[in-house]
């Protein structure tokens, strides 16, 4: 009996928001506590557009927001601290 080894798979989702260089164009708005999961067993988020990717990068000060995101970001009611 002998074993064989499936090839590994890229399970990143194509989308509009990446570039050539891997670089995201933008950023999305997605629920704090499904970040910090999603970066380390790599699930799936959904952003507040409605975009499923897993996370793979941290935006930096001043970096681009998905428009979509903000608008729905800026039209929700304030919550608890920390939501």
């Amino acid at each position: 009996m002998s074993t064989a080894t499936l090839p590994e798979v890229d399970t990143r989702p194509e989308s509009t928001d990446s570039t050539d260089s891997d670089e995201p164009k933008v950023f999305h708005y997605v629920r704090k506590d499904k970040i910090a999961e999603s970066a380390v067993t790599g699930t799936h988020v959904v952003a507040l557009c409605g975009e499923v990717f897993p996370v793979t990068r941290s935006p930096k000060p001043g970096s681009p927001v998905c428009p979509a995101c903000k608008k729905i970001y800026e039209g929700l009611k304030p919550g608890r601290s920390g939501d």
